[in-house]
């Protein structure tokens, strides 16, 4: 039987190595390649076709939420897994909706992201225990959150999110419209709703929020321009 090809993006090299080593040990699962950005991903995907992507969630150009979304427009038969430092319910719900067939922390074991790869080139779905049991655990409090959405709908697109990381990281307009490939009157507007969704005004705030939400590492300077 052949092994199932999986292209690993990631863009720590130590990190794509460990996962490399862990997975090509399995003899079923065969690493056909890297990526170290979102766009990267996307290219190699075009070009490898691997059966998986094993995906993690924060990568630089272009995010791995939206990286999914594009896979799974464009190459169905590849199944996606994102990888998340953070079990936020926001970012499953959002991979989920943008095509992804799994869903795992950074914490799981080497055992259990072999296991979802292989569960996934099945055709099923993996979300891993924790996942699952957060996923259970927030069924019991839906009727407080059907609250909270109805009193403020600040849910991010793949987008916003992708804007909003790169005003934190202390790109100007002019430099995140360059590097998305959109007019700055794009981004300009993309800032504004992120305020008025966050209802946040300034760029120090904008920051801080996508520190606490996990969008950038905590050692990210706050500007406050």
């Amino acid at each position: 039987m052949k092994p199932t090809t999986v292209l690993l993006a990631e863009d720590h090299k130590i990190v794509r190595e460990g996962l490399r080593a862990v997975l090509e040990h399995q003899g079923d699962i065969e690493v056909v390649g890297e990526a170290e950005t979102g766009r990267q991903a996307v290219e190699l995907t075009r070009k490898l076709r691997p059966a998986v992507v094993v995906m993690d969630i924060e990568m630089p150009l272009l995010n791995g939420l939206e990286a999914t979304r594009q896979i799974h427009k464009e190459f169905p038969a590849t199944k996606v897994i994102i990888l998340s430092a953070h079990g936020d319910y926001a970012y499953f719900d959002q991979a989920t909706a943008f095509g992804a067939a799994g869903f795992l922390l950074k914490q799981t074991s080497s055992h259990v992201l072999a296991t979802a790869i292989r569960e996934i080139q099945k055709g099923h779905t993996f979300f891993g225990p924790v996942v699952s049991r957060r996923f259970q655990d927030r069924s019991h409090k839906s009727a407080v959150r059907l609250g909270s959405s109805k009193k403020s709908d600040n849910r991010l697109s793949s987008r916003e999110i992708e804007v909003l990381k790169l005003i934190a990281e202390g790109s100007a307009n002019k430099e995140i419209a360059v590097e998305l490939g959109v007019s700055f009157k794009t981004i300009d507007k993309h800032r504004q709703h992120l305020m008025a969704k966050l209802n946040i005004h300034d760029t120090a705030g904008l920051t801080r929020h996508a520190i606490s939400a996990g969008i950038i590492e905590s050692s990210v300077q706050v500007t406050t321009i």
